[in-house]
């Protein structure tokens, strides 16, 4: 190796990350497109051998990004001192100048989160009239049921009739990696489950051109399965219909879900679980906006639950 050679040092940490580690090639070209403007900067302000970097270059580079986010220039911290403890492993440079270097505090980005009051009135206009087209059904039941369970879009998009167990009150959740779960859903979606699959389902699953969809719980007007785009519609059509003018979208509901049962006294780790949180620290940001505290069952906490 060219002990001072950066480009070099590049190119092996490079290959070692991508064939070694075998990290995704997304990954590995973030890592490329951000050591290219590292390196570049380096040259450009007199350092062209790696042994002559020094941790005030790295602070002096990462100032240099003010113009862009706390969480963007973490980031690009991140991927020099991967390449810097790397060069350090290949005897390229005795120490790690970045590790010195602390990453620019971010901002907690707090969910967006509607009040009990607001998803009531959100859930309540779902309903058209007396709510008994097969649309109307459909909607009351899927919100219902997003809001009872805290399913992502893509695990309510995903959910089959097998999946729901009415009589139990309790659903099966698919989540990342195919990780599944089971959440208890509450009387109020339950019925509203009832009533749409007692007499929406099947007029909308009748419009399909082709074959029936035997499997999806939730379905369009053409009988298909319901999907991501569609949800987010509906949900504007009814936030707008309900009032509501936060700037709301499908996981403001599981936002809400979450918030609302801290508030209600669940413990963060119920809630985690919930979740469907592979850590309980990706949870937490909840108690930021809520006091935590203990309850032994999720019914006696989610509003909608009796």
């Amino acid at each position: 190796m060219a002990r001072n050679d950066m480009e070099d040092v590049m190119e092996q940490f490079l290959v070692h990350i991508g064939v070694e580690r075998g990290l995704a090639a997304a990954t590995v070209a973030a890592y490329t497109t951000d050591l290219n403007d590292y390196l570049g900067w380096l040259r450009d302000n007199g350092k062209s051998e790696l042994s002559k970097v020094t941790s005030d270059d790295v602070e002096s580079y990462i100032a240099s990004k003010e113009d862009l986010s706390a969480r963007t220039r973490a980031r690009y911290l991140a991927a020099i001192h991967e390449f810097h403890k790397f060069a350090v492993s290949q005897g390229a440079v005795e120490a790690d100048v970045s590790d010195r270097v602390k990453p620019p505090k971010t901002t907690k980005d707090f969910p967006d989160v509607l009040t009990v009051e607001e998803v009531d009135s959100l859930l309540k206009a779902a309903s058209l009239g007396e709510g008994t087209d097969p649309v109307s059904l459909r909607d009351r039941a899927l919100l219902e049921f997003m809001y009872a369970s805290g399913a992502r879009v893509s695990e309510a998009v995903g959910t089959n009739l097998d999946d729901v167990d009415l009589e139990n009150k309790l659903t099966r959740l698919t989540g990342k990696g195919s990780k599944q779960r089971l959440v208890p859903i509450g009387s109020y979606a339950v019925e509203a489950l009832e009533r749409y699959l007692n007499v929406g389902r099947g007029p909308l699953q009748r419009r399909s051109k082709g074959a029936p969809e035997l499997a999806a719980i939730f379905l369009n007007k053409r009988g298909k399965r319901l999907s991501r785009q569609s949800i987010w519609e509906i949900l504007q059509v009814c936030a707008k219909r309900a009032g509501i003018t936060k700037k709301i979208h499908p996981h403001s509901l599981r936002h809400s879900f979450a918030t609302h049962l801290i508030q209600g006294g669940a413990d963060v780790r119920t809630v985690q679980e919930l979740l469907g949180h592979a850590s309980v620290t990706t949870t937490q940001i909840y108690t930021h906006i809520s006091p935590v505290g203990l309850i032994e069952a999720y019914v006696s906490a989610h509003p909608r639950a009796q």
